[in-house]
């Protein structure tokens, strides 16, 4: 099973807090993720009475679907215990922090999870210093081959 992650929010945020949410996806989203046909560019997670939607999640239509296809950008419910909605509120309501996907996975059962995390955005300064984190780590690796 494929796993799909968004390289680009480690790079851009500092990670605060992760959650493992559901989705409430159409048959052929889930038969789409699991080809992997799916990009977290520009999605972000937003709450709306009390219950949490993912935007902007592209999901490829299913290439053997029919007329029964889904919108490929349509907003998703996910499914988050109240307590962790609650903590979310209160912790979104502070300045600079946002909720972005991180991954979506097939758990153990074959049910498809997006794990969502609380984040602040990095200065270019702080970008900067992650790539050259980066960049030592893998001169490292050459080194020890």
């Amino acid at each position: 099973m494929p796993e799909i992650k968004n390289r680009k929010a480690y790079f851009d945020y500092y990670i605060e807090e992760t959650f493992e949410a559901g989705m409430v996806l159409q048959g052929t989203e889930v038969k789409s993720l699991r080809q992997g046909n799916t990009s977290f560019n520009e999605a972000f997670c937003y709450i709306h009475k009390g219950e949490v939607w993912i935007k902007s999640l592209y999901i490829g239509p299913y290439e053997y679907g029919t007329h029964n296809n889904h919108n490929p950008l349509r907003e998703r419910k996910l499914l988050l215990k109240k307590k962790e909605i609650l903590k979310l509120e209160q912790r979104m309501k502070e300045k600079g922090y946002t909720l972005v996907p991180l991954r979506i996975y097939f758990n153990e059962k074959n049910i498809a999870k997006i794990e969502i995390a609380l984040v602040r955005g990095k200065k270019k300064y702080d970008k900067r210093e992650t790539i050259k984190k980066r960049e030592a780590e893998m001169q490292m690796k050459r080194f020890i081959k």
